[in-house]
């Protein structure tokens, strides 16, 4: 599976967005540029996008930035990617279909079924998930002691102290990447 830069980066800020959810200050485009390494300038295209698209909200002025209007149980790792690559696509078929081979048939079979498994898995994963995975101090632990502030000095920090990176998942060598994340099933 090929990501973009550009999709990666979308799924970067929404789940920054995402771990800042209910939060009284938006998060400011440069926080996540430097938090996570990403050109300003390209961020901000991929934020008019996923705003177009109706998943962030922007606040104008010195203290504005960026909000996550759904909840981050209802934005889906399929839905953002979809909102930047556009709609999935089958694998495309190097020969006419017309003069294909049964072997060929089959393949064919086979790559559409994955492809459809594959969009099924990110559309089941939520950055509700994603945030938990990617920062051990859930928002619900934190907002009873201090309200999240993502534009203070330590946000995106993990509980631990730890700078959290943009590395969702350590895979080891004994485990699959379809086992580093498990999606829960939502039901709409």
């Amino acid at each position: 599976m090929k990501v973009s830069a550009k999709t990666e980066y979308a799924c970067i800020a929404v789940m920054e967005l995402a771990a800042n959810y209910g939060s009284p200050e938006p998060v400011r485009i440069r926080n996540i540029a430097e938090r996570h390494f990403v050109p300003p300038r390209f961020l901000v295209q991929i934020l008019l996008q996923l705003k177009g698209a109706g998943i962030v909200a922007s606040t104008r002025g010195a203290s504005g930035g960026y909000n996550l209007i759904p909840r981050p149980e209802e934005v889906t790792l399929g839905q953002v990617m979809g909102i930047i690559d556009g709609p999935m696509q089958l694998p495309k078929r190097t020969f006419d279909p017309t003069n294909e081979s049964e072997a060929s048939r089959i393949l064919n079979n086979v790559w559409e079924v994955a492809e459809y498994q594959r969009q099924d898995y990110l559309n089941n994963i939520t950055f509700a998930d994603l945030v938990k995975r990617c920062y051990p101090a859930t928002k619900e632990e934190n907002s009873q002691e201090n309200p999240p502030n993502a534009n203070q000095p330590g946000a995106g920090l993990s509980a631990a102290g730890g700078e959290t990176s943009a590395s969702l998942v350590t895979v080891t060598p004994a485990m699959s990447p379809i086992m580093a994340i498990t999606p829960q099933t939502h039901q709409s």
